[in-house]
């Protein structure tokens, strides 16, 4: 049994962005947090961490998941509290990148953290076990690194890197509670220079530099080449870089100069020219509004080295490479892509050729095993495969006899040879079996910590397949498929998950089978997101022909279909990450139980697109509103917190603020971990029928807001149209929401069954589809994938 990590209370030291950062992603998994920094000169003594508590909501992407949370962090300093440590159960220490600084940190607090506190270095690339020395004995055993990637929040990158001393039981402890609690993807790294995921990411970036030199190519022309065409981000690299902070760039790429004077590639760790002028001109990227590339009005410009000054940023990839880059079998691709003459396709075969090289040659020094580096370039960076992965995808031993002939003819940035293992007969570093350990010559499988039990379908690395589970019931639109524990997971299968006929009546009948046959239900899908919601070309291709009937009968079906999900037999728990927009909001609202992952972004934009939300969403506000004010109550109270954020469409930007705004209810739960979402909707859904589940009772008595509460939210709607906030379309379309909001135009204190709310929801959807602007609406949401304000 591995030793739990049991954290009541912890303790980030330095307010700086980072610290600040994960501070408040620490707050956002429910961690009472002490937040350190020096004690400020003038003012109060915790002034300085005070004004990055402050700063946390301005910053986008925002670190805390709610504004409110920033309350809960408490503020201290070194000089007065110190004594708040030692309460503490983890200290991340995250101040600036200087060992002596944060040794003499060290040696200060020493005497406060308690016998069990784990203290860890959010270090980018200092040496963890120098670190270590200057700590007494009875701590170094509770002592390594922790390496989250920026913004900490997002990014699912996190490097545990051992010291010598560290206890394995503690490493074990830290990582259970990253994975589930901060819902971290954990890679162990050895204490090298820059860990992993910086020793190869900033060697791909240097890279590019120089073959970016090489060839001649603009910063934007290479940013068009090594972004979504790739599998990356649309950052790409350049753009990357004036994110991160020219500065930061520049101080990575010393830190490998300083410390790696041995690296056979040591002379390419070195500032280019124009990066050291940018950053002497204050030109440090995105946080001074200039850099690599700059906004100049609406126009994107670019530096241009040979013109000294900065151009339009117009140059793409040539069409001839796009169509390479197409190619959907990786072996052709690479083939093509080394064989072209094309200046642009000579670039990228040369940038691949080195970060193989590299990554091969120092795969023993940097990590146990090629999955680490490939996970820790994929979660730290955001590329969709790692180096060995696309090596391995290519054709391994082609690829090496490549690389092999262009080191030998003088080609490869260095003359360094490939190491014995890579031409030993294999065919790549992953397969079913496990991934490649140099120092151990053997495949290893993954991690057996008891906290992988929890991930059904974990991040799979080329080569590695996980038992799809055994289908149930199968149509175009959804599968149904169960691992034997007595739950029914359905999952859809159209694109982005949109609701379409076939999801419809797929749902209705997996329920069907689940009520005879199952304990409960789970609706999941194995990748993002949960639903886009309904199929508007489908909904517009039965009004454009004029089959009225067909448009409400399909509407009715929708909601019939909340409804199965509502009044189920069975549990059904919606198990929701990324867009949870329309219909797919609807369908967890009706679920017995949601589980969101924090980065759920649910939201009724039924608006935006010239209607309402139709799908049962107003009827179960209605029904909630009836519920919350009690009998006799004020309806029209509970109603107004929701109406703006329907009316206006908006969208939750985290599982936590959709709880705020009433899409998600507050006793839903919100998972850290999106590997993990499977597992614990599955245990959800197995705790509410071993308590003898039975689906809520109709509701029949459903006190309404009725006519006073529209002409209430009419009059703040005329406000808004006079003062021209508002469109007249969008006048029609929020009087419409009102409308069934409030149970339609009958007295104040009606009650009404659901049947009476859905009957309104379905007539005023079909009314407003009718309408030539809402059509306008949906084609041209159809087109651009941008709402159109008309």
């Amino acid at each position: 049994m591995s030793e739990k990590l049991l954290v009541c209370r912890a303790a980030v030291l330095g307010a700086g962005v980072m610290g600040a950062q994960i501070a408040a992603h620490l707050t956002n998994a429910g961690v009472d947090t002490v937040l350190f920094d020096l004690a400020a000169k003038e003012g109060p003594a915790d002034g300085v961490v005070l004004k990055a508590i402050g700063n946390l909501g301005k910053l986008s992407p925002a670190p805390l998941a709610s504004k409110s949370l920033a309350e809960a962090i408490t503020p201290a300093n070194y000089d007065s509290g110190l004594e708040l440590l030692k309460g503490c159960d983890l200290i991340i220490e995250a101040i600036a990148e200087r060992i002596d600084w944060k040794q003499d940190l060290y040696k200060k607090i020493a005497p406060f953290v308690s016998p069990t506190a784990v203290l860890a270095s959010n270090t980018s690339g200092l040496g963890i076990n120098k670190l270590a020395d200057v700590l007494p004995e009875e701590l170094r055993h509770r002592f390594c690194g922790v390496h989250f990637f920026n913004p900490p929040r997002y990014m699912h990158l996190a490097e545990l890197i051992p010291a010598k001393t560290t206890d394995a039981s503690v490493l074990e402890g830290l990582e259970t509670f990253l994975v589930t609690q901060l819902g971290k993807g954990v890679v162990y790294a050895k204490d090298t220079p820059n860990f992993i995921g910086n020793r190869i990411g900033v060697f791909s970036i240097l890279s590019v530099i120089h073959h970016t030199q090489q060839s001649g190519l603009g910063f934007d022309e290479v940013d068009a080449l090594t972004g979504p065409l790739l599998g990356r981000p649309k950052s790409a690299t350049y753009r990357t870089s004036d994110v991160v902070g020219l500065d930061t760039m520049a101080h990575v790429i010393k830190t490998m100069a300083d410390t790696l004077p041995d690296d056979p590639w040591h002379q390419y760790f070195k500032s280019p020219a124009w990066l050291d002028a940018l950053i002497g001109k204050g030109a440090l990227g995105q946080k001074t509004g200039a850099g690599i590339f700059r906004k100049v009005g609406k126009d994107i410009v670019v530096l241009d080295l040979e013109k000294q000054d900065y151009r339009p940023a117009d140059r793409v990839a040539a069409p001839e490479v796009v169509e390479i880059l197409k190619e959907r079998d990786p072996a052709k691709k690479f083939a093509a892509l080394r064989a072209s003459a094309h200046p642009q396709a000579q670039f990228l075969w040369a940038c691949f050729r080195d970060l193989f090289h590299y990554s091969a040659y120092h795969l023993k020094d940097i990590a146990e095993t090629a999955r680490d580096v490939d996970l820790a370039i994929r979660w730290g960076y955001g590329w969709s495969l790692g180096p060995f992965e696309t090596w391995q995808a290519a054709g391994w031993k082609q690829v090496a006899e490549w690389i092999a002939e262009d080191i030998v003819a003088g080609k490869a940035m260095s003359s360094a040879a490939l190491p014995d293992w890579v031409f030993d007969g294999r065919e790549g570093v992953h397969g079913a079996e496990g991934s490649y350990s140099p120092a151990r010559d053997a495949k290893l499988p993954r991690s057996s910590l008891p906290v992988y039990k929890r991930q059904r379908f974990p991040d799979p690395v080329l080569g590695e397949r996980f038992a799809p589970g055994e289908t149930v019931f199968e149509n175009e639109g959804v599968r149904a498929w169960h691992d034997g524990d007595g739950i029914l997971v359905i999952s859809f299968k159209t694109k982005l998950h949109t609701v379409s006929d076939k999801v419809l009546s797929g749902v209705q009948e997996a329920i069907a089978i689940a009520e005879r046959d199952f304990r409960g239900a789970v609706i999941w899908q194995p990748k993002e997101p949960f639903s886009a919601g309904a199929d508007l070309s489908g909904a517009l291709g039965l009004l454009q022909s004029g089959d009225l009937k067909g448009f409400d009968a399909m509407v009715a079906n929708f909601q019939a279909t909340s409804q199965r999900i509502k009044y189920s037999l069975v549990p059904v728990v919606a198990a929701v990450r990324g867009l949870a927009l329309g219909g797919g909001c609807e369908f967890q609202m009706h679920s017995a139980r949601t589980v969101a992952h924090l980065e759920s972004y649910i939201g009724l934009v039924e608006a935006g697109v010239g209607l309402l939300p139709a799908g049962g969403g107003l009827k179960e506000l209605a029904v909630r509103a009836s519920n919350a004010a009690g009998p006799g109550g004020d309806v029209f109270a509970e109603l107004k917190k929701v109406f703006e954020t329907i009316a206006m469409g908006k969208v939750s930007t985290s599982a936590v603020e959709a709880k705020e705004l009433g899409l998600v209810r507050k006793d839903d739960v919100v998972a850290f971990n999106a590997y993990e979402l499977l597992h614990i909707a599955k245990q959800e859904a197995l705790a509410l029928a071993e308590r003898g589940y039975r689906p809520p009772l109709p509701a029949r008595r459903v006190q309404v807001a009725g006519e006073v509460g529209i002409a209430t939210f009419k009059m703040l709607l005329v406000n808004m149209l006079e003062g021209r906030f508002i469109s007249p379309h969008d006048y029609e379309i929020a009087t419409r929401i009102a409308t069934v909001l409030c149970g339609g135009e009958i007295d104040r204190g009606s009650l009404v069954d659901e049947d009476w709310l859905l009957r309104l929801e379905r007539e005023h959807f079909v009314a407003l589809a009718q309408m030539p602007k809402t059509q306008e609406r949906i084609a041209h949401m159809l087109k651009t994938g941008k709402p159109l304000r008309n």
